[in-house]
């Protein structure tokens, strides 16, 4: 299993609109980086969540539930999408500037490579972005 992290304004398309419409296709990516990444996607990959710009933050998990196929919004065979389902909404909002200063996360790419829209995750950063997101309670 591989883990990625995916971004989208929150006013072009939010976690509340993704959990309401129950599935959606990862559409309108323009760099060949993150083209590459959506092309590495398999089926069962969890994806964490980001509102960008507004909020800053992680919100929730969802999953890869069909692998890349060409981008409906576009004739151009180089672009490509694949179909996320959510899976759970984090208790607590996890915000970029919590991912800045924890060590855990200093090399994610959310922070190395700040405007790349869809990344990889390291299965110990996907994790550590859980956690933090899912405290405990006692």
């Amino acid at each position: 299993m591989q883990y990625w992290l995916v971004k989208s304004e929150p006013v072009k398309y939010s976690w509340e609109k993704f959990n309401k419409d129950g599935r959606t296709f990862w559409d309108g990516v323009r760099n060949y980086q993150a083209r590459n990444n959506l092309r590495d996607m398999r089926e069962g990959d969890l994806v964490l969540f980001y509102h960008s710009n507004e909020g800053k933050e992680v919100v929730g998990i969802a999953k890869v539930v069909k692998e890349s196929y060409q981008d409906p919004s576009t004739t151009d065979p180089n672009w490509v999408v694949v179909d996320l389902s959510p899976v759970e909404t984090l208790k607590t909002p996890v915000s970029l500037k919590t991912i800045k200063a924890d060590p855990k996360l200093a090399n994610i790419h959310l922070v190395r490579q700040g405007r790349l829209s869809v990344m990889s995750l390291k299965p110990e950063e996907f994790d550590r972005i859980v956690e933090l997101g899912n405290p405990q309670t006692l």
